[in-house]
This record gives C-alpha cells, sequence and structure tokens, in this order.
C-alpha cells in the first residue's frame, strides 16, 4: 500500500485515525502496531516475517547491550547486532548485485536467484542501527516495553519511504504523546500538500522524462529538458511522500524532524546535502562519517572518509554500479569543494552558485535515473552536445509548449515563496486555506481516480 492510493487515503488512513483518536492511552501503541503490521502486510506479506525477526532480534540486542557493566560484552554485543542487521540488509538488498559483479569479474557462474527487495528494509534497518548504537554510546536507555519499541520500527508513516527517525528522537513520544484537533489539522493539511507534490508535479514530470527518454534521438535543449524534468520528479516525489509522513506523524502525536529544506537553492554542493534527504545525511554523519574520524585528520584521510562515506551513500540507494558511481560523483565534489573550488564559490553572486549547483545537480541524477550504462553514457553525451540531434529541435519546442505551466509551477515550489504564502494565509483567513486544501485534495482524488501513472521512485530502497 503506498501513500498516493485511493484504498490508503479514503479508507486506511481515516480508519487508523479514528481508532488513535477513539482508543484509551494503553490501548494506542497496540492499535499503531497493529495497523502498521497490516500497512506493510498489504504489500510484502511475506517479508513482515523479517520485519518481526528485526525487531525482536533488536529489542533484544538494545536490553542486552544496555543491561550488561562489561565493556568487553556490550561491545560484543553491539558487533553482533552490527553483523546481523547488516547481514539481513546486505542479503536480500545485494546478494544478486554480489553475485553477478563476481560472475563479471572472474568468469564464475554462480547462479543468481532474485529475491524480491523487502519494501523499506533499508529505512528500518538504519532506524535500528541508530538505537543499538545510542544504547551502546549511552545516549539513550534500552526500552522496555517491545510493543513500544515494534512501534518504532514498523510506524507506517515512515516505514517504507523514511524519513530516518532516530529512536532518541521520539524515545518519549513512544509512550508520552498528546494529540490536538488543531494539531491534527496541521498534520492534514501537510498530507495533502505532499499529496499534491506526489501526484500533481512528479508524476506528470515523470511523464515528461520518460516521454525524453523513449526518444531514439535528442538534441542538446531536449536532453537537458528531460534532466530537469527528473531532478524536479525526484524531489517532489520524495519530499511529498516525506510531508505525507511528517503530517501522519504530527495527526498521531509524533514530530519528526524536517528532511527537505529547499535544496534547489543551495549555493554549493555542500549545502545540497544539508538540505537535501537530511535525515540520510546527518545518519551516515553521525554513524559513519564522524566514527571515522570526520574532519580532524589529515587531508588524505579526510579526502578517503569522504569517499568512503559517499560510496556506501550511493549503495544505500541501491544495487547497481551507478548508485556507486553517483555516490563517488559527489564524493569527488565534495573533495574539490572542500580543496580546491571552495574559496571561488564563496566569491560568486548567489545566482551563479546556485546554478553551477543545479547543473551539477541535474547531471548527477542522470547517473542515478540510468542503470544501464550505455544509456547513460549516451545520455551524459547528448547534454555537452556529443551524439546529440543538434543543439535544438521540434521536439524540444513540443515538450517545452505542452509542459511550460506544469514545469513554471515546479520551479516556483521548490523555494519558500508559495509555502509563506500558505502559512499566512491558514493564520489569517482560516476557512480560505481550508478551501484550498479541499481543492487540492479533489484534484488529487481525480487523477489517481483517472490516471494511471503512479510511481514511486523511492519504494526501492
Amino acid at each position: 500500500m503506498v501513500f498516493s492510493s485511493l484504498n490508503f487515503l479514503f479508507l486506511f488512513l481515516p480508519l487508523v485515525m479514528l481508532l488513535q483518536w477513539a482508543a484509551p492511552e494503553p490501548l494506542k501503541n497496540p492499535l499503531l502496531l497493529a495497523a502498521s503490521l497490516f500497512f506493510y502486510a498489504w504489500g510484502e506479506p511475506v517479508y513482515i516475517v523479517l520485519m518481526l525477526i528485526s525487531v525482536a532480534y533488536n529489542y533484544l540486542a538494545g536490553r542486552q547491550i544496555g543491561g550488561r557493566r562489561d565493556p568487553h560484552r556490550r561491545r560484543a554485543a553491539l558487533i553482533g547486532a552490527l553483523a546481523v542487521n547488516l547481514g539481513m540488509l546486505g542479503f536480500f538488498k545485494y546478494y544478486g548485485f554480489l553475485v553477478d559483479t563476481l560472475n563479471g569479474l572472474f568468469g564464475l557462474h554462480l547462479a543468481n536467484h532474485a529475491l524480491p527487495l523487502p519494501i523499506g528494509i533499508s529505512f528500518y534497518t538504519f532506524q535500528a542501527l541508530s538505537y543499538v548504537i545510542d544504547v551502546y554510546r549511552g545516549k539513550a536507555k534500552p526500552q522496555a516495553s517491545l510493543v513500544s519499541f515494534a512501534v518504532y520500527i514498523t510506524m507506517f508513516p515512515q516505514l517504507v519511504a523514511g524519513p530516518i527517525v532516530k529512536y532518541t528522537d521520539i524515545e518519549r513520544q513512544l509512550t508520552d504523546r498528546r494529540t490536538s484537533l488543531a494539531q491534527c489539522g496541521v498534520g492534514l493539511e501537510r498530507v495533502v500538500l505532499g499529496l499534491a507534490k506526489k501526484v500533481l508535479l512528479a508524476n506528470n514530470l515523470g511523464m515528461l522524462y520518460d516521454a525524453v527518454c523513449a526518444a531514439g534521438s535528442r538534441s542538446v535543449l531536449t536532453a537537458w529538458l528531460g534532466a530537469a524534468a527528473y531532478t524536479l520528479q525526484i524531489y517532489f516525489d520524495f519530499s511529498g511522500y516525506s510531508d505525507m509522513a511528517i503530517g501522519m506523524g504530527r495527526m498521531l502525536g509524533f514530530s519528526f524532524d524536517e528532511n527537505f529544506d529547499h535544496p534547489y537553492l543551495a549555493r554549493s554542493v555542500t549545502e545540497f546535502w544539508r538540505r537535501w534527504h537530511i535525515s540520510l545525511s546527518s545518519w551516515f554523519r553521525d554513524y559513519v562519517y564522524i566514527p571515522l574520524g570526520g574532519n580532524r585528520v589529515r587531508p588524505a584521510r579526510h579526502i578517503l572518509n569522504l569517499l568512503v562515506v559517499w560510496m556506501l551513500t550511493g549503495l544505500w540507494h541501491g544495487a547497481s554500479w551507478n548508485f556507486v558511481l553517483w555516490g563517488l560523483y559527489y564524493g569527488a565534489l565534495l573533495v574539490l569543494e572542500k580543496y580546491v573550488t571552495g574559496a571561488l564559490l564563496k566569491r560568486l553572486p548567489g545566482w551563479a552558485g546556485r546554478a553551477c549547483t543545479l547543473i551539477l545537480v541535474a547531471v548527477g541524477w542522470v547517473i542515478f535515473s540510468n542503470t544501464d550504462f550505455h544509456a547513460m553514457r549516451a545520455y551524459l553525451g547528448t547534454l555537452f552536445g556529443v551524439g546529440s540531434a543538434g543543439f535544438a529541435d521540434g521536439a524540444f519546442l513540443y515538450y517545452l509548449r505542452n509542459n511550460l505551466l506544469l514545469l513554471a509551477a515546479s520551479v516556483a515550489c521548490c523555494g519558500p515563496v508559495l509555502r509563506t504564502w500558505q502559512l499566512r494565509l491558514a493564520g489569517r483567513r482560516p476557512a480560505v486555506a481550508l478551501c484550498l486544501c479541499a481543492a487540492l485534495l479533489l484534484a488529487c482524488t481525480a487523477y489517481l481516480v483517472h490516471g494511471s501513472y503512479n510511481p514511486f521512485l523511492y519504494f526501492r530502497f
């Protein structure tokens, strides 16, 4: 079940919210756990067992780590938890990738038994890892209630697409949270806005990008238009789901941190990654980059730390070499900014820094979106005039004319202006804001009823 489906929006979500509001305090967590397991089982009836094993093991591991005083036993318990969590993630997500790589490198004929990827395994595994590591570090106490811990791991708003919620951020809310009508209204509004991003913007931008990719030959401007469409699509797809997760969390009494902060306004790649998928960037910073030594080491070691972290970041996104290349691409850009171009970027006007960053980000998304290296090379070459069908062609004018309003609306929604206006309107004229929100929901519903194109780019992670 995905958020942008009619079953979820008009059956599952209202029923869960009614039960949460009507239930006495002792029953809220058990009911939320049952709803989350049902939500997951709707799309993954087999792999729900894997998720329950993860819940039970990490609950016991946290109790063991927190309950022992002997540092050697605590360390052994932590190492065991890391091995089990990363082992499960590695087997289910990277087994086929590893077999194909070994077969290609050494001419082997190892059998590759394709395993369907458990939905959301990258997200709930990282949440479990943050829990056991923070218990080991003394930043969190072991959760006494298995039900409360299971709610943390399986909570449906952020189960399949994040944001990655650290246990320390919602530890208190697992057992002591309050909801109100005003809070529910704010959360519902956030859900509708996120849904509109996904359904009205991302889905239509995706159709434009697919049309450009399907063309046999492309001009330079057509290729850049397609790259721009995908750049906007992936932002509205993922940030829309994050908005919905944050809104549903608010409706349930949870406060999730923001996951996006207008990333396409960044003036450097470093700033871009402070604004994009913030929960993932902070996870790698806290649990990988800083333990490796961060930037408090010699330059050579710092460069190695950056490349290792970004290679792992790329691999987290998918079991394919294009994701590794994408991660190393950003690692190299960050190294260049740190040691070569950083001073120059600071002297550039704001618009120039943003333009350079957007071009680099768009090129990165072309790498990200193409698992086929031949298709990737062809598209990248076309962007810079290699193998292109000229600088401009009729297809570019056709796509631009038919999608101009969509592109203009998407660009406008990348900045804070519309959101600021909406918040002011909600404060001054709440009835008008409510009507606009209802109109957005109606438009999204009409699209879902009549449209068949409703992909979710981050579902595979």
